[in-house]
Protein backbone atom coordinates (compact mmCIF):
# COMPACT_ATOMS: atom_id res chain seq x y z
CA UNK A 1 0.00 0.00 0.00
CA UNK A 2 1.18 3.56 -0.66
CA UNK A 3 0.75 6.60 1.39
CA UNK A 4 1.56 9.76 -0.12
CA UNK A 5 3.46 7.70 -2.67
CA UNK A 6 5.30 5.83 -0.22
CA UNK A 7 5.22 2.55 -0.30
CA UNK A 8 5.23 0.49 2.82
CA UNK A 9 5.30 -3.04 3.46
CA UNK A 10 4.00 -3.26 7.40
CA UNK A 11 0.78 -2.47 7.68
CA UNK A 12 1.34 -1.54 11.79
CA UNK A 13 2.15 2.31 12.65
CA UNK A 14 3.33 2.24 16.18
CA UNK A 15 3.19 5.04 18.65
CA UNK A 16 5.98 5.92 20.80
CA UNK A 17 4.72 7.50 24.12
CA UNK A 18 4.60 5.75 27.28
CA UNK A 19 7.00 2.71 27.01
CA UNK A 20 8.32 1.71 30.64
CA UNK A 21 11.66 2.76 29.31
CA UNK A 22 13.83 3.59 25.91
CA UNK A 23 15.31 -0.15 25.61
CA UNK A 24 11.36 -1.24 25.78
CA UNK A 25 10.30 0.89 22.95
CA UNK A 26 13.34 0.30 20.64
CA UNK A 27 12.50 -3.59 21.04
CA UNK A 28 8.49 -2.92 20.68
CA UNK A 29 9.55 -1.25 17.37
CA UNK A 30 12.79 -3.69 15.96
CA UNK A 31 10.33 -6.73 16.62
CA UNK A 32 7.04 -5.41 15.19
CA UNK A 33 9.17 -4.23 11.80
CA UNK A 34 7.34 -1.36 11.86
CA UNK A 35 8.25 1.16 9.26
CA UNK A 36 6.37 4.30 10.75
CA UNK A 37 6.73 5.69 14.23
CA UNK A 38 4.41 8.75 15.09
CA UNK A 39 6.29 11.20 17.99
CA UNK A 40 4.90 14.41 19.58
CA UNK A 41 6.43 17.40 18.98
CA UNK A 42 5.74 18.08 22.62
CA UNK A 43 7.45 14.96 23.93
CA UNK A 44 10.29 15.91 21.84
CA UNK A 45 10.69 19.26 23.45
CA UNK A 46 9.60 18.66 26.84
CA UNK A 47 12.49 17.51 28.27
CA UNK A 48 15.93 17.73 28.02
CA UNK A 49 16.57 14.63 26.66
CA UNK A 50 14.84 15.37 23.92
CA UNK A 51 17.55 15.50 21.43
CA UNK A 52 18.66 12.02 22.34
CA UNK A 53 15.42 10.79 22.22
CA UNK A 54 15.20 11.95 18.87
CA UNK A 55 18.63 10.34 17.74
CA UNK A 56 17.61 6.76 19.23
CA UNK A 57 14.27 7.31 17.00
CA UNK A 58 16.12 8.01 14.10
CA UNK A 59 18.71 4.79 14.41
CA UNK A 60 15.86 2.62 14.60
CA UNK A 61 15.34 3.56 10.73
CA UNK A 62 11.74 4.06 11.34
CA UNK A 63 10.17 6.48 9.23
CA UNK A 64 9.10 9.36 11.52
CA UNK A 65 5.28 10.59 11.89
CA UNK A 66 5.36 13.48 13.74
CA UNK A 67 1.58 14.48 15.61
CA UNK A 68 -0.21 17.30 16.61
CA UNK A 69 -1.47 15.41 19.89
CA UNK A 70 -2.52 17.40 22.75
CA UNK A 71 -3.79 20.08 20.22
CA UNK A 72 -7.40 21.81 20.64
CA UNK A 73 -7.73 24.79 18.03
CA UNK A 74 -6.57 24.34 14.02
CA UNK A 75 -4.66 27.19 14.93
CA UNK A 76 -2.91 25.49 17.76
CA UNK A 77 -2.72 22.48 15.66
CA UNK A 78 -1.34 24.50 11.98
CA UNK A 79 1.61 26.01 14.19
CA UNK A 80 2.25 22.82 15.80
CA UNK A 81 2.77 20.77 12.32
CA UNK A 82 4.85 23.79 10.93
CA UNK A 83 7.55 23.29 14.01
CA UNK A 84 6.91 19.77 13.73
CA UNK A 85 8.09 20.10 10.01
CA UNK A 86 11.32 22.35 11.20
CA UNK A 87 12.51 20.07 13.68
CA UNK A 88 11.73 16.19 12.02
CA UNK A 89 12.47 17.33 8.12
CA UNK A 90 9.46 16.04 7.10
CA UNK A 91 6.43 17.00 5.52
CA UNK A 92 4.04 13.87 6.80
CA UNK A 93 2.06 15.58 9.77
CA UNK A 94 -1.00 13.18 11.83
CA UNK A 95 -3.16 15.86 12.24
CA UNK A 96 -4.94 15.80 15.94
CA UNK A 97 -7.43 18.23 16.70
CA UNK A 98 -8.81 17.20 19.92
CA UNK A 99 -12.39 18.54 20.46
CA UNK A 100 -13.11 16.34 24.06
CA UNK A 101 -11.18 16.68 26.73
CA UNK A 102 -12.20 13.14 28.21
CA UNK A 103 -12.76 10.73 25.25
CA UNK A 104 -10.39 12.77 22.89
CA UNK A 105 -12.55 12.60 20.03
CA UNK A 106 -11.63 14.60 17.20
CA UNK A 107 -12.79 18.25 16.44
CA UNK A 108 -14.01 17.50 12.76
CA UNK A 109 -14.70 21.09 12.34
CA UNK A 110 -11.55 22.38 13.35
CA UNK A 111 -9.47 19.30 12.01
CA UNK A 112 -11.23 20.15 8.46
CA UNK A 113 -9.88 23.66 8.49
CA UNK A 114 -6.48 22.62 9.67
CA UNK A 115 -5.87 19.64 7.22
CA UNK A 116 -7.13 23.08 4.17
CA UNK A 117 -4.22 24.87 5.66
CA UNK A 118 -1.31 22.11 5.63
CA UNK A 119 -2.46 20.82 2.73
CA UNK A 120 -1.74 24.56 0.77
CA UNK A 121 1.35 24.22 2.76
CA UNK A 122 2.44 21.09 1.22
CA UNK A 123 2.16 18.75 4.29
CA UNK A 124 0.95 14.92 3.75
CA UNK A 125 -1.89 15.30 5.99
CA UNK A 126 -2.93 11.69 8.22
CA UNK A 127 -6.08 12.99 9.52
CA UNK A 128 -6.97 11.74 13.07
CA UNK A 129 -11.01 11.54 12.14
CA UNK A 130 -14.12 9.83 13.41
CA UNK A 131 -15.45 7.43 11.03
CA UNK A 132 -18.29 9.61 9.53
CA UNK A 133 -18.79 9.90 5.51
CA UNK A 134 -19.43 13.37 5.49
CA UNK A 135 -16.11 14.42 7.62
CA UNK A 136 -14.22 11.97 5.64
CA UNK A 137 -15.42 13.67 1.91
CA UNK A 138 -14.62 17.05 3.44
CA UNK A 139 -11.14 16.35 4.32
CA UNK A 140 -10.34 14.51 0.96
CA UNK A 141 -11.77 17.93 -0.49
CA UNK A 142 -9.13 19.95 2.12
CA UNK A 143 -6.58 17.88 -0.08
CA UNK A 144 -6.02 14.47 2.28
CA UNK A 145 -5.51 11.46 0.63
CA UNK A 146 -5.52 9.32 3.85
CA UNK A 147 -7.96 9.01 6.53
CA UNK A 148 -7.15 7.68 10.23
CA UNK A 149 -10.52 6.58 11.64
CA UNK A 150 -10.63 6.01 15.10
CA UNK A 151 -11.56 2.69 16.51
CA UNK A 152 -12.50 3.40 19.96
CA UNK A 153 -10.97 6.42 22.26
CA UNK A 154 -7.72 6.84 22.39
CA UNK A 155 -5.99 4.81 25.27
CA UNK A 156 -9.22 2.65 25.66
CA UNK A 157 -8.20 -0.56 24.20
CA UNK A 158 -11.94 -0.89 23.68
CA UNK A 159 -11.50 -2.29 19.99
CA UNK A 160 -13.36 -1.69 16.82
CA UNK A 161 -16.87 0.04 18.66
CA UNK A 162 -18.46 0.87 15.19
CA UNK A 163 -17.40 -1.76 12.75
CA UNK A 164 -20.90 -0.85 10.92
CA UNK A 165 -19.25 2.44 10.50
CA UNK A 166 -15.85 1.80 9.58
CA UNK A 167 -17.21 -1.26 7.03
CA UNK A 168 -19.19 1.47 5.34
CA UNK A 169 -16.34 3.80 4.91
CA UNK A 170 -14.13 1.10 3.53
CA UNK A 171 -17.26 1.15 0.72
CA UNK A 172 -17.27 4.74 0.57
CA UNK A 173 -13.54 5.47 -0.18
CA UNK A 174 -12.44 2.50 -2.05
CA UNK A 175 -9.29 3.58 -2.81
CA UNK A 176 -8.36 5.87 -0.27
CA UNK A 177 -5.90 4.51 2.31
CA UNK A 178 -7.83 4.04 5.74
CA UNK A 179 -5.51 3.53 8.86
CA UNK A 180 -7.80 2.43 12.43
CA UNK A 181 -5.89 5.31 14.73
CA UNK A 182 -6.44 4.35 18.22
CA UNK A 183 -8.64 1.97 20.09
CA UNK A 184 -6.57 -1.16 19.68
CA UNK A 185 -6.05 -3.13 22.75
CA UNK A 186 -5.35 -6.88 21.19
CA UNK A 187 -3.73 -8.68 18.41
CA UNK A 188 -7.46 -9.48 17.27
CA UNK A 189 -8.29 -6.20 17.37
CA UNK A 190 -5.77 -5.33 14.97
CA UNK A 191 -6.89 -8.64 12.74
CA UNK A 192 -10.47 -7.50 12.81
CA UNK A 193 -9.77 -3.91 11.05
CA UNK A 194 -8.12 -6.02 8.66
CA UNK A 195 -10.60 -8.19 7.97
CA UNK A 196 -13.29 -5.15 7.59
CA UNK A 197 -10.36 -3.93 4.42
CA UNK A 198 -8.53 -1.23 6.20
CA UNK A 199 -5.09 -0.51 5.06
CA UNK A 200 -3.08 -0.30 8.10
CA UNK A 201 -3.60 0.21 12.21
CA UNK A 202 -1.96 2.44 14.20
CA UNK A 203 -1.47 1.69 18.13
CA UNK A 204 0.80 2.77 20.50
CA UNK A 205 -1.02 2.07 24.37
CA UNK A 206 -1.39 -1.59 23.62
CA UNK A 207 2.20 -2.46 23.30
CA UNK A 208 3.29 0.70 25.57
CA UNK A 209 1.57 -0.68 28.86
CA UNK A 210 2.11 -4.34 28.07
CA UNK A 211 6.08 -3.76 28.12
CA UNK A 212 6.30 -6.35 25.99
CA UNK A 213 6.76 -6.34 22.45
CA UNK A 214 5.88 -10.25 21.49
CA UNK A 215 2.35 -10.51 20.95
CA UNK A 216 2.95 -8.05 18.39
CA UNK A 217 5.73 -9.41 16.39
CA UNK A 218 5.49 -9.54 12.70
CA UNK A 219 5.88 -13.32 11.28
Amino acid sequence: MDFYGIPLASRLFLGTAQYPSPSVLCDAIAASKTEVITLSLRRETSDGAGTDFWQMLRATGARILPNTAGCHTAREAVTTAQMAREVFGTDWIKLEVIGHADSLQPDVFGLVEAARILSADGFKVFPYTTEDLVVGERLLQAGCEVLMPWGAPIGSGQGLRNPDGLRAMRAHFPHIPLIVDAGIGRPSDAAAAMELGMDAVLLNTAVAKAGDPVPWRAP
